[in-house]
């Protein structure tokens, strides 16, 4: 199982927020390049790097970061959040991400996401879906799309679906654990997608039971800052 360490970004910080709440915020560190930068020096070999500016504005924000951790590392970057349009999509490659997260663009304009996947391929480009219960939420957790993650998953895999990043927004920044049942579900009814758990990692033992159930990856992110896991338990394998 891969493990993803995640940086969420607003103004160029690195942030923590709890269930999606702008208004509950933590701050964290304002150089998120070194961040990244100490996990390539513990062995990881992926980021998750999250534009929360853009995913509540709809327009790409941070991306300065993203260049600045792509020339200082060789991590796999994949980018979410602020994209409206392809040519975000070619410039996010451009500027050293390795994949690219579609979410909400992904519910409003299927059609921009199909020709995404049949351009790139299902490598690198990632259906995100962030989910409350089985509804998917969009401009960055701020409204209801009404609709289910499952049916979404269906429309994409005709046109190469390959990865889908599925966020549970009860567990995330809580710290409670992983929802187990949730991925079980997804992974029974699409054995052949690769699926990267997020939201509510809290422990060792939450990334041994995801690998052991079969996760493909899993995003950490509050429980590196809050010192629930280390960046050394992150370079073990599960």
């Amino acid at each position: 199982m891969i493990i993803i360490p995640a940086i969420d970004l607003i103004d160029g910080r690195c942030v923590r927020l709890q269930q999606g709440d702008f208004n509950n915020l933590k701050s964290y560190s304002t150089n998120p390049a070194a961040v990244a930068e100490s996990y390539r020096e513990a062995g990881l070999t992926n980021l998750h790097l999250v534009d929360l500016d853009g995913a509540k504005l709809g327009k790409l924000k941070n991306t300065s970061v993203l260049i600045d951790i792509a020339q200082r590392t060789d991590l796999k970057i994949d980018w979410g959040g602020g994209i409206k349009t392809l040519g975000d999509v070619e410039m996010l490659f451009s500027l050293g991400a390795y994949a690219v997260n579609l979410g909400s663009v992904a519910v409003k304009n299927p059609e921009m996401m199909k020709k995404c996947l049949e351009k790139y391929g299902g490598e690198k480009i990632i259906l995100s879906a962030d989910v409350n219960g089985e509804s998917i939420m969009i401009r960055g957790w701020q409204d209801n799309s009404g609709v289910n993650i499952y049916s979404l998953i269906e429309s994409f895999v005709p046109y190469g679906l390959k990865r889908a990043c599925v966020t549970s927004i009860s567990r995330d920044g809580m710290l409670t654990g992983p929802d187990f049942e949730l991925y079980l579900g997804l992974m029974k009814k699409f054995p052949n997608l690769k699926f990267t758990a997020s939201g509510g990692v809290s422990s060792t033992e939450d990334l041994k039971k995801l690998a052991d159930n079969g996760l493909h990856s899993v995003i950490v992110g509050k429980a590196i800052y809050e010192n629930k896991i280390s960046v050394a338990d992150l370079s073990k394998n599960y």
